[in-house]
């Protein structure tokens, strides 16, 4: 057994197919499926299914390459100890942020990062709030820029700022008429909501305390929040967005825009980590980094905000 044959066996449970897998790890198909084929000899096991397609791990495929990524993990450890300790700014980071989050705090945070994080590789993957402790867990991704706390054993994380929700309002619709949205005059049958799994969809009806959401006439599964946009600028419905969209918007978006009546409901953005992740240095200076992307009166809950 060696490091190149947990490699590979890792690889390919990511990928579920031979050529993916060998592609990942720049070797050839034959390579790969002879070097994970003498470690299944070695351990008197099968650890995938290739019957299967994709290919499956077996029921101990499964629990050793649980075991085959945490050994991994370890051994990246040791590297990213060595560049804390010489409080380095290089190597690489893999990061995930949630696709309500990315559109909007990535074009402000990226230049900022690319001045001051020169030196490192940043890798940034869109991924639901779900996956993304998925990801920690499993040492796929270091970080995750989250909208809830990491309440998973094995993680803990940070708050970064406050970010309030605000209605997008069609013109057709009577809430277009008022200055701020009132939860009980929010028509769940009007609404283009995100898929459930979404933290953004799930905050917001339990804040709002909606039903039915089931019965809409016209349903959209796996929209995104700027499909949704887009329908409301067309006329049709309501949808909700997030406060830093505000600055993308030109002056006739801006103009459908309603801000919730107090208490207005905002979401906790938070940067997850693995507790024994080893650069904490470089989780505080990407921490400090993501706050200065956005407005200071972000970093507090104000006045007549309530979390969601």
């Amino acid at each position: 057994m060696n490091l190149q044959q947990l490699e590979y066996v890792a690889a390919l449970d990511k990928y579920r197919h031979f050529a993916k897998a060998a592609d990942h790890c720049n070797v050839s198909q034959p390579t790969l499926s002879t070097m994970i084929l003498k470690l299944e000899e070695e351990l008197g096991v099968k650890l995938f299914d290739r019957s299967r397609q994709p290919i499956e791990p077996t029921q101990i495929g499964a629990l050793v390459i649980t075991q085959v990524k945490q050994i991994l993990y370890e051994i990246n450890s040791i590297g990213k100890i060595v560049e804390e300790e010489k409080e380095s700014l290089t190597g690489k980071l893999n990061i995930a942020v949630l696709p309500t989050i990315a559109p909007s705090l990535l074009p402000r945070v990226l230049p900022i990062w690319k001045k001051e994080l020169a030196g490192l590789e940043i890798h940034v993957t869109e991924l639901q709030t779900s996956r993304c402790l998925a990801a920690l867990l499993s040492g796929e991704i270091d970080m995750a820029i989250i909208a809830s706390k990491a309440e998973t054993e094995g993680l803990e994380d940070d708050l970064l700022f406050y970010e309030e929700f605000l209605g997008y309002v069609s013109r057709n619709e009577p809430l277009f008429e008022e200055t701020v949205i009132r939860t009980t005059e929010v028509d769940a049958h009007r609404l283009w909501l995100l898929d459930e799994g979404h933290c953004f969809r799930d905050q917001l009806v339990r804040f709002c305390q909606m039903k039915g959401l089931h019965e809409r006439q016209t349903a959209y599964s796996g929209g995104s929040m700027e499909a949704f946009m887009r329908l409301v600028e067309s006329g049709q419905g309501i949808t909700f967005i997030p406060e830093l969209a505000l600055e993308q918007l030109s002056h006739s978006q801006k103009e459908l825009v309603r801000p919730f009546a107090m208490p207005r409901p905002v979401r906790e953005i938070r940067l997850a980590i693995r507790q024994d992740y080893s650069r904490r240095k470089l989780r505080d200076r990407l921490a400090n980094l993501l706050r200065a992307a956005v407005p200071t009166s972000m970093h507090k809950l104000q006045t007549g905000q309530h979390l969601a």
